[in-house]
C-alpha cells in the first residue's frame, strides 16, 4: 500500500509517499480503507519537519480519516462499516491516516453518523470537530444570536471557515477576522462583515463589539479579541497559527466579566458522539460536500508548502481510490 511516511531526519522528521506492507502497520481491533483524509496545519509542520509534532518515528502523517471497516476483531463493527477516526495520537504517535489502510483501536473508532456521507465528514473532519466544539461551548455558556455579534479568527483556514458557517445557520451576526483579502470566499459561508486585524492600541481594554468569538490564531489576535470583548462574553481558543504567546492583562476578565474557554478536540468518545450528531444536524452546515477541493496522495508534500505559506483557504482532501 503507498502511505505518506514520516522518517526521523535530524532533529525532526521529514515526510515522504513510500510503499509498505499493511502488516507493518501499528497494532488496533479495527483495519479502515481510508476514503478520505483531510490535511490540517498540523500535518504540514509535521510532514515537512517544522514543528516537533511526531512523537514515534517512523510514522504515517495524517491526524484524521474516513473509510470502511475492512477486517475487525471488535464486535461493534464489522467489514464495510463507514467510520470515522481522528485525534488519539493518529498521524502523531500511531499511523495516521495519509496511507491506503490504517488500523486502530475500536474505541477511536466513530461510526459515520447518519445524515452525513462519507465526503461530508471527512470535509469536517478535525478543523469541523473543533469548530463545532467551540460553537458548543459558546452556547453552553450563554452565548446566543440575540446577544450580539461573535467574531471568527483565522475565518478563511479550516476551523475558521467552518466556524463561520455553522455560526451563520445558527442565526449568530458574524463577522471573520482574516489577514487575506476579502474575495466573497467568507460571505459566500455568511459572514456578516470581514475585517483586518487593526493596529494594536497597547490599550488592555478597547470598544466593546463582540458578544463571543472563536480564536483559531492565537497570539495577538486573540489579545486583541479578549480586548474587546463585550461584558459578560466569551471567547473560546482553539489554535496558536499567530503564535502561542498570550500578552494580556486581568481587566478584560475582571472588569467586564469575559471568559475566556479553551478547546482540546481530542476529547473523550461520549462528547464526539454529540458533537458529530450535531454536525450531521442543526451544526451541518449548508452546500457541505462542496467546499473541500480532493487532491491526490502524490500531490501532499506541494501542498503542505502551499499551507505553510498561508496560500490555502478552506479545507483539503486526500482522496484514496479503490
Amino acid at each position: 500500500m503507498k502511505a505518506y511516511r514520516i522518517e526521523q531526519d535530524g532533529k525532526l522528521g521529514r515526510g515522504a509517499i513510500v510503499e509498505m506492507e499493511v502488516s507493518a502497520l501499528d497494532p488496533g481491533d479495527v483495519t479502515i480503507r481510508t476514503q478520505l483524509a483531510g490535511v490540517n496545519y498540523k500535518d504540514a509542520l509535521a510532514g515537512l519537519g517544522r514543528a516537533p509534532i511526531i512523537r514515534r518515528y517512523p510514522c504515517n502523517g495524517g491526524i484524521e480519516a474516513v473509510g470502511a471497516v475492512v477486517e475487525s476483531r471488535d464486535a461493534r463493527f464489522a467489514p464495510g462499516d463507514r467510520v470515522i477516526v481522528h485525534g488519539r495520537g493518529i498521524g502523531v504517535s500511531h499511523d495516521g491516516g495519509f496511507a491506503e489502510m490504517l488500523r486502530v483501536p475500536g474505541d477511536w473508532v466513530l461510526p459515520l453518523p447518519d445524515g452525513l456521507s462519507a465526503l461530508e465528514a471527512a470535509t469536517l473532519g478535525v478543523a469541523g470537530y473543533s469548530a463545532a466544539l467551540a460553537v458548543d461551548r459558546l452556547e453552553t455558556l450563554g452565548v446566543t444570536p440575540e446577544s450580539g455579534p461573535v467574531l471568527v479568527s483565522g475565518a478563511t483556514g479550516g476551523v475558521g471557515s467552518l466556524a463561520v458557517a455553522m455560526l451563520a445557520r445558527r442565526g449568530y451576526a458574524v463577522t471573520a477576522l482574516s489577514s487575506k483579502p476579502d474575495d466573497g470566499f467568507l460571505r459566500g459561508l455568511g459572514a456578516q462583515a470581514v475585517i483586518a486585524l487593526p493596529e494594536p492600541s497597547g490599550k488592555p481594554l478597547e470598544r466593546e463589539q463582540w458578544a463571543g468569538g472563536i480564536d483559531a490564531a492565537g497570539g495577538p489576535v486573540l489579545e486583541w479579541m479578549l480586548a474587546t470583548t463585550q461584558a459578560g462574553g466569551v471567547v473560546a481558543s482553539i489554535g496558536n497559527a499567530a503564535g502561542i504567546a498570550l500578552n494580556t492583562s486581568v481587566l478584560p476578565f475582571i472588569l467586564r466579566g469575559v471568559t475566556l474557554t479553551g478547546i482540546n478536540a481530542d476529547s473523550d468518545m461520549p462528547l464526539r458522539r454529540r458533537i458529530w450528531a450535531r454536525l450531521a444536524g442543526d451544526l451541518k452546515p449548508a452546500g457541505l460536500s462542496a467546499m473541500a477541493r480532493l487532491i491526490g496522495l502524490a500531490d501532499l508534500p506541494g501542498y503542505m508548502d502551499e499551507m505553510l505559506a498561508g496560500r490555502i483557504t478552506g479545507r483539503t482532501l486526500v482522496r484514496f481510490d479503490d
